[in-house]
């Protein structure tokens, strides 16, 4: 195809489906002003919140989990009535050594329990009735960036928490194959040709924005080097890539990670033991590597899933999908750390779902607005605690 038609074709001018999800970025100048970093990673699949954080000393937990319930006496507690669950070693001493705040009963109102639905309302903060394209982070993006490695996911794929209207994210599993892919034999021919109208003009700068990110990012990822030992899984592979982006100076402020699994109808016991070592090893070495290269303090650390279970426990020795659930956030020289909103109310239930006592765009506009000094607004302001 000859350069002239190639560039007036559907095919450059059409969007972000054309190009691999990395292309997909296209404004961003998100440096925050203070220089701080968010790391966002989502369970995906809705984590039981309560086998998360134990009401250990709750009867009804006990009476509704008869094969399930994780054992008083292997809880490791946190204060009188709440612990973690034996599987989150790392997890309870970030909490002993003021490195967590911990949100209890987080959700929304008429909250929904489809995955895509929820996640998207958890993506996009918006309310239960309403439908939107952007994510919460990608108002952020629209309003504060030029250049599309401000904002990472490490993945295949872009998450609609970094979908903007005008710019997006960049999404990769490694700097190594960015590069190899952005220096294939076609790359190269693009970035060569000139734009003949508005929309191949749009296209080719995003191109040309995107290449000089994919140059940045590689040359500074190789200045930096993890000894931190880090468990063989693609969870934990994913975030020594982020600590190597982070120690390597790369002004990147949003880092995305989704974990899945997390949807346990049955044999949850042995599953989420599973699932909960690979995130608790992988954060251990994680937190100590952000330590070593002096970002702990500059750094925080979002956990959520798009839902919780049910409070009763089924006919499989499983969770069923729920409602509210925990959200954690972690990092260095935090101001009040610790159980932010209570302890964990069992009897604020309606038909075996926990309700939430706080709403999760909350916790959403405190980062915004108080660690990334962001101005910009969420799509909803309806917050209810």
């Amino acid at each position: 195809m000859k350069r002239r038609t190639f560039l007036k074709s559907g095919l450059v001018a059409s969007s972000a489906a054309f190009m691999p999800q990395f292309l997909s970025g296209a404004s961003a100048n998100l440096q925050s002003a203070n220089g701080n970093k968010l790391v966002v990673i989502q369970l995906a699949g809705g984590n039981d919140g309560l086998n998360t954080l134990v009401p250990y000393q709750n009867d009804i937990y006990y009476k509704s989990r008869p094969n399930i319930a994780i054992p008083k006496n292997q809880v490791l507690k946190l204060n009188h009535d709440l612990g973690f669950n034996p599987s989150l070693k790392s997890m309870a001493q970030f909490f002993e050594n003021g490195e967590m705040s911990v949100y209890n009963q987080v959700g929304y109102p008429n909250q929904n329990k489809s995955h895509f639905r929820a996640t998207d309302i958890w993506l996009t903060a918006s309310d239960a009735n309403q439908y939107l394209s952007t994510g919460w982070l990608g108002k952020y993006l629209d309003a504060d960036c030029q250049k599309p490695h401000h904002a990472i996911e490490i993945g295949t794929s872009l998450s609609l928490a970094l979908k903007g209207d005008k710019g997006y994210g960049m999404a990769f599993d490694h700097p190594y194959t960015l590069m190899r892919t952005g220096n294939t034999d076609f790359f190269k021919q693009l970035r060569n040709l000139s734009a003949t109208d508005s929309k191949s003009e749009y296209l080719y700068k995003t191109f040309v924005q995107t290449q000089q990110s994919t140059d940045y990012i590689f040359d500074k990822f190789r200045t930096y080097k993890s000894t931190i030992t880090y468990p063989n899984s693609a969870n934990g592979r994913s975030l020594k890539t982020i600590a190597q982006l982070i120690g390597a100076g790369v002004d990147t402020s949003i880092y995305y990670h989704s974990i899945g699994g997390f949807d346990t109808h049955g044999a949850q016991l042995g599953r989420q033991k599973q699932l909960h070592q690979n995130l608790d090893t992988a954060l251990s070495a994680f937190v100590n590597d952000l330590k070593q290269s002096n970002n702990w303090n500059s750094t925080r650390i979002l956990i959520f899933s798009e839902f919780g279970r049910r409070i009763k426990e089924n006919g499989s020795k499983g969770t069923d999908h729920g409602k509210a659930s925990n959200v954690y956030v972690l990092g260095g020289g935090m101001d009040t750390p610790g159980f932010q909103n209570g302890s964990t109310d069992l009897t604020k239930s309606e038909n075996n779902d926990l309700l939430h006592t706080m709403d999760f765009r909350s916790i959403y506009a405190h980062l915004l607005k108080n660690w990334l000094n962001s101005k910009v607004g969420l799509p909803s302001s309806g917050f209810t605690t």
